[in-house]
């Protein structure tokens, strides 16, 4: 796929397209520590403040495979820089929530910008960059995801901090607005093959409720009781409706999801490996704050310092990653990413109470190497995979991998760990009793040990792929 663009407009695009990526992602997570906050000024109960981060999951997933082929029947600039503007008005109206209520609802429109504009960017940069360019250009792009998601706890606690809590939502009005104009001015308008077609509605809609149960379920799963009835119904009414919504995208003219793309084996491959790249990745920054805080008596400060090691390498090694795998092809550096990250996970399943900061910093660092050299190259390979005209679907499914997995890295990592200590502590976790007697460091190490041999799996599914070049 050869493009014709200058590079000024080209990198013009990606700065915008990266800047985008990266508030959309921030916003994943920025609300998390302002959540006592946020409570505490509405005088509201957890359980409902709760929403305003899981409004957030839950729109902006089930979104975006109904964004990413509206992106390629009416354009996917169009649709981005809607969604843009949607994000904007999301934040600002956010900002000024009167009540818990109103913050929920104007969450659930900020989210549904975001899905508009995740669905769509890595099309636009698909298209924008040739096939040389194209992990370089992904790569970078998935390092602003990945930072966003990652300063998002710390940027929103030294907001709240030092303004206030509104603040956090306030500062996406003029970043958002400059690059909504430099998006409009650089990323060149679509030829639009598809106007004739209809939208898949059906599709669209048993998708969104069955991914939104399925998550719902995931996320509240430790919260409600894995065996409660509310979580029982969201998890079968999720099978039933995932079910109806493949025999609906079976049997209609014109899909939401064009399910032939999964029987190309690097299409399916690359999603598979993506969803378990990314347990591996958020199960590390759930619990590493258990192990640093509750664990080894850390500052969140202090812990903050030392989580940064992940990041900072991943920062850095996912374009040369990128840049790498345009030249020697993807499947070599995804291979390689894998067995890092799951070296990484095995790393810190042996930390214990006295294991010194540097030995934590270097399994970090691990983890943030693997992740660095794997996401680029499969991210290009999926994209490359999807013909021109289902680029925009082919960046939903690959931003729904993203999502599921992190629910889901979540959600195993989370179950092994409380369960472990409920069988075996004495004190809560938040005070000094399970790091004394030394179950918290045994409940931590099974849980990364579990996830690391999880990872494994990715190397099988990154090496198993008809074509190695992107």
């Amino acid at each position: 796929m050869e493009t014709g663009l200058e590079s000024t407009q080209k990198w013009g695009i990606l700065l915008a397209i990266g800047v985008g990526t990266f508030m959309t992602a921030l916003d994943t997570s920025v609300a998390n520590t302002v959540l006592p906050v946020i409570g505490k000024s509405f005088n509201a109960a957890i359980t409902n403040v709760e929403w305003v981060v899981t409004i957030y999951l839950l729109v902006l997933s089930g979104l975006l495979l109904s964004f990413g082929r509206l992106g390629d029947m009416r354009g996917h600039k169009t649709i981005y820089l809607s969604g843009f503007g949607i994000f904007i008005a999301g934040s600002l109206l956010s900002g000024i929530a009167p009540n818990i209520v109103s913050l929920i609802a104007f969450r659930g429109l900020q989210a549904l910008g975001a899905a508009m504009l995740a669905a769509n960017s890595p099309a636009i940069l698909t298209k924008s960059f040739p096939a040389q360019q194209r992990g370089q250009a992904l790569g970078l792009q998935a390092t602003m995801t990945y930072l966003g998601l990652i300063a998002g706890p710390s940027l929103g606690g030294w907001l709240a901090s030092l303004f206030s809590w509104r603040v956090v939502f306030y500062i996406n009005i003029p970043v958002g607005l400059v690059f909504l104009w430099l998006g409009n001015h650089f990323i060149p308008g679509d030829t639009i093959h598809q106007q004739a077609e209809k939208f898949d509605f059906p599709g669209a809609i048993t998708f969104m409720l069955g991914l939104g149960a399925l998550l719902l379920g995931l996320n509240k799963g430790e919260e409600w009781g894995w065996t409660s009835i509310p979580i029982l119904v969201l998890l079968f009414g999720a099978i039933i409706l995932l079910s109806v919504f493949i025999y609906v995208e079976k049997h209609s003219k014109q899909p939401m999801l064009d399910l032939s793309l999964f029987k190309k084996l690097p299409f399916s491959m690359t999603t598979a490996s993506a969803i378990l790249n990314y347990i591996g990745v958020y199960s590390s920054i759930f619990l590493m704050p258990f192990y640093l805080i509750q664990g080894r008596g850390f500052t969140p400060a202090q812990a903050g310092l030392i989580l940064t090691a992940q990041p900072l390498v991943m920062a850095v090694v996912a374009p040369i990653s990128g840049t790498l795998s345009d030249r020697i092809g993807t499947r070599l550096p995804a291979v390689f990413g894998m067995a890092v990250l799951s070296t990484g996970l095995f790393l810190l399943s042996r930390l214990g109470a006295q294991s010194e900061i540097k030995t934590m910093m270097m399994a970090l660092a691990v983890i943030g190497l693997g992740t660095g050299a794997f996401i680029s190259p499969n991210n290009s390979a999926l994209m490359g995979s999807a013909p021109t005209s289902r680029q925009g679907i082919a960046a939903g499914i690959l931003a729904t991998a993203r999502n599921f997995g992190m629910v889901l890295g979540v959600g195993i990592a989370g179950a092994i760990f409380t369960t472990t200590l409920t069988r075996g502590g004495s004190g809560s976790i938040y005070t000094g009793g399970l790091a004394q007697n030394g179950v918290i460091f045994t409940a931590l190490g099974l849980s990364f040990m579990t996830v690391s041999l999880i990872t494994i799996l990715g190397v099988f599914t990154s090496m198993v792929r008809v074509t190695s070049k992107p």
